[in-house]
């Protein structure tokens, strides 16, 4: 056969997912290439919708028809051809809820080699029988401790808890932790019928009857006879009593609200196991040890410390016949530590719960596993890799890159960061805005030839750097102290935050920050009204959307109403939603598409045969708004919709803070599910912007520029020194050093990370703290300063 040249380039051909406007792209493979564009550009729809997305379905295809049901897949992007593409791995920001049973270990797999090792290698004791490796994880049926079910710690409630004020009577609301409205009636109601006296003060009552009340497992029905009131007909029912801890354990266990958890855990004290000990494991598997201790002592050791312990430990001394067995177990677990310890997270533990990490933390454990994978020939698509990271974190991440393109990969990564982007070997500048205004690839090629594209919105932040301009940094109105603060690796750190001007509070990933900025509640003297503005999803499912979740959907259902031809046919709002029968379409239950099953292929959505997306059924949409249906409105962009509300005030309100905080691309009826964790950030900003200004607020944000182009950063930073100069308080979170530049007061946290940071190590103006020798952020801090 004749040799056929080898074509170093992905090539993508007539690419149209979501808003790219049939982009023709050569992409170097072998390569460090960053995707740019402002947010909501396209160029995710670019690297993750079309490139990676193809990369997986064509991987799908060679697997076996039966093993294919049993994996999720994507459809098949909206692309004419690409070529030359490899096998991909993708590296996602997963904005997944916290789960108290993941940790370091079960996220770089570094538990199962553990695991295995006190297995097959541990010391027994005599007649003990040899243990599955599964019998010492805290996460099975065979290794989890039985009393708290491998959590390691029980929470449990007391009377001073749940009767705070034991002057008031039961129906007063002594108990209160009881449910409020009608459940909490009719708990009452039953203590009534059952003989309880619900009208004298809880201190009154007897002992043994506070104690069942408060206490008891037993659940009695009993007929209640509601009291009667006027012009209300209450009929006699079967009413089931729960004791106040029974009622607080359940729903701080099974309840799906936040809130109302929330409220529970007020009612809870938390306590190691004392079974365990907090160990989370059975007394067999803490009866094993390897180089003296229990596999929970070695989970709970910094990651440096436990792998200069498996070093040194001989392995010659281990029970006969298992001394190869362990020396290949330790090398192997010694060597996948230093590939997370390089990345300068050796003060880990194991044990450590990944809900107490930070961002970049988790975002460089992720890479520590693919590092240590060892691919070659693959393309990695990772989704803002620096997102989270401190500067002095970054440029250990870049080296990181380099070696995952150094062992033959090619590596794309969606990115802001203008460190990572200037590293770059290829630069993918995707524009010129967002949503409709954008699709568009303004430059495929060396990152330095940008510089003559006058469209990109990268080029002017790329290149053009300043000075930043000097300003006068307000003065601040009073004080908020708090501490001290003990929790994670914060040690009784005491805090003061000043109230009325901006503050950015800074440090390496795990320094402590996110904990800190934690203990703010409104209970604190000076705080007033707290409003936290988070990164995570502001719905789970696609019926959860941009005017559900800011209240416009409610104004315009409400002008719907009020048009003659739903008058005429009598349509209340509820006829104008698509979440409840009656005005939706019934073939899609209202989601404007059905799932096609393909049996061996995956399944794909196809626009709905009866209403073709719109939603709702033909009658609904024979009522217009000025010409459009309900379906049409729903379509329209922020910025169209802000011209065709022109005149009315509920609406024009809600959608201009919408576009002053730079979300004028997005949708009205566009799915939660498809918006950015930055983009949902900005939307419950505007949602709070848009509401009447009431008494001066605290307002903290925990990276508020993460997945920003620095473009929207300009524009976020305008609204929130708009509140400041309003008379409200702000403090964020912030890694971006031109963002700190313009904040009044910094207050820094370190030196390091986990065990080797959490104190307050400078604090004062910008200017100071780029001063201080004692910060790790000072450095990256004096080089904004000075452009």
């Amino acid at each position: 056969m004749r040799d056929r040249p080898h074509d170093p380039y992905v090539r993508v051909r007539g690419a149209r997912e979501h808003n790219l406007a049939g982009v023709d792209v050569d992409i170097p493979r072998d390569a460090l290439v960053a995707f740019t564009g402002v947010s909501g550009s396209g160029k995710s729809s670019l690297a993750f919708g079309t490139i990676y997305a193809e990369a997986q379905r064509r991987y799908f295809e060679s697997v076996a028809p039966y093993a294919r049901r049993l994996i999720h897949q994507v459809g098949a992007p909206a692309v004419g051809e690409i070529s030359g593409l490899p096998p991909a791995v993708s590296l996602e920001q997963r904005r997944s809820s916290p789960n108290a049973r993941s940790s370091v270990g079960t996220v770089t797999t570094l538990s199962n080699s553990l695991r295995m090792l006190f297995s097959r290698a541990g010391h027994y004791p005599a007649g003990a029988a040899r243990l599955d490796s599964d019998a010492f994880s805290p996460n099975t049926a065979t290794g989890a401790c039985p009393s708290c079910h491998g959590i390691g710690r029980i929470h449990e409630t007391s009377e001073e808890l749940l009767v705070p004020d034991r002057d008031l009577s039961i129906r007063q609301g002594a108990i209160a932790a009881w449910p409020g409205a009608w459940q909490g009636k009719n708990l009452r109601d039953v203590l009534d019928t059952l003989g309880y006296d619900v009208d004298r003060p809880w201190r009154e009552l007897a002992t043994k009857d506070r104690e069942w009340i408060l206490f008891t497992e037993e659940q009695p029905v009993v007929t209640v006879h509601p009291v009667r009131e006027a012009g209300r007909i209450q009929r006699p029912y079967q009413g089931t009593y729960m004791s106040a801890r029974r009622y607080v354990l359940r729903t701080f266990a099974d309840s799906k609200s936040t809130t109302l958890r929330a409220k529970a855990e007020r009612f809870l004290s938390s306590a190691p196991c004392p079974v365990c000990g907090g160990s989370r494991l059975r007394p067999e598997a803490l009866a094993v040890t390897f180089a003296g201790r229990t596999i929970a002592e070695l989970a709970a050791l910094p990651l440096t410390v436990l792998a200069g312990l498996l070093s040194a430990t001989p392995t010659d001394g281990a029970e006969t016949g298992t001394e190869e067995t362990a020396r290949v177990l330790t090398e192997d677990l010694v060597a996948r530590i230093a590939t997370v310890t390089e990345l300068g997270l050796g003060y880990l533990s194991l044990d450590r719960a990944t809900p107490t990490l930070s961002s970049g933390e988790l975002q460089r454990l992720r890479l520590a596993t693919q590092l240590r994978a060892g691919l070659f020939g693959v393309v990695y698509v990772l989704d803002e890799p620096s997102a989270g990271l401190h500067p002095a974190d970054t440029e250990a991440l870049l080296v990181v890159l380099d070696r995952l393109k150094e062992a033959g990969n090619s590596v794309f990564v969606v990115e802001h960061h203008l460190d990572v982007v200037r590293h770059a070997d290829w630069l993918v500048d995707v524009g010129p805005r967002a949503g409709v205004h954008g699709g568009h690839v303004l430059h495929s090629g060396p990152p330095q030839e940008l510089a003559a594209v006058e469209a990109s919105a990268t080029r002017r932040f790329l290149f053009d750097r300043r000075p930043a301009p000097p300003r006068t940094v307000r003065t601040p109105s009073g004080w908020l102290r708090t501490g001290p603060v003990t929790r994670h690796n914060l040690r009784a750190v005491d805090a003061a935050f000043p109230l009325g001007v901006l503050t950015a509070v800074t440090g390496v990933s795990g320094s402590g920050k996110s904990t800190l900025v934690g203990a703010l509640t409104e209970e604190l003297p000076g705080v007033g009204r707290l409003v936290t503005v988070d990164q995570r999803p502001i719905g789970r499912t696609p019926r959860s959307n941009l005017a559900t979740y800011t209240g416009l959907f409610d104004v315009v259902r409400k002008l719907f109403t009020e048009t003659e031809e739903a008058q005429a046919r009598g349509y209340k709002a509820g006829r104008f939603s698509f979440n409840v029968s009656g005005g939706r379409c019934e073939t899609c239950q209202g989601e404007g598409f059905v799932s096609v099953e393909l049996l061996f292929l995956p399944s794909t959505y196809a626009p709905c045969p009866d209403c073709h997306g719109a939603r709702y059924n033909p009658e609904t949409l024979q009522v217009r708004l000025r010409g459009l249906t309900i379906a049409e409105v729903l379509d329209l962009t922020v910025e169209s919709a802000a011209e065709f509300f022109d005149d009315v005030p509920a609406a024009a309100r809600s959608l201009r803070t919408l576009l002053d905080v730079g979300l004028g691309y997005l949708r009205l009826g566009q799915p939660a599910t498809e918006l950015s964790g930055g983009e949902a950030q900005r939307i419950k900003l505007a949602s709070e912007l848009q509401r009447p200004r009431r008494s001066a607020t605290l307002y903290v944000l925990d990276e508020p520029t993460t997945g920003l182009h620095p473009a929207d950063v300009e524009v976020l930073m305008r609204q929130l020194h708009g509140l400041v100069d309003a008379g409200h308080s702000v403090i964020v979170v912030e890694h971006d050093m031109d963002v700190v530049t313009t904040a009044d007061w910094v207050l820094d946290l370190g030196p390091g990370g986990g065990d080797e940071g959490g104190r307050v190590v400078a604090e004062g103006p910008p200017a100071e703290v780029a001063s201080s020798p004692a910060s790790r952020t000072a450095p990256y801090l004096a080089r904004a300063l000075a452009g």
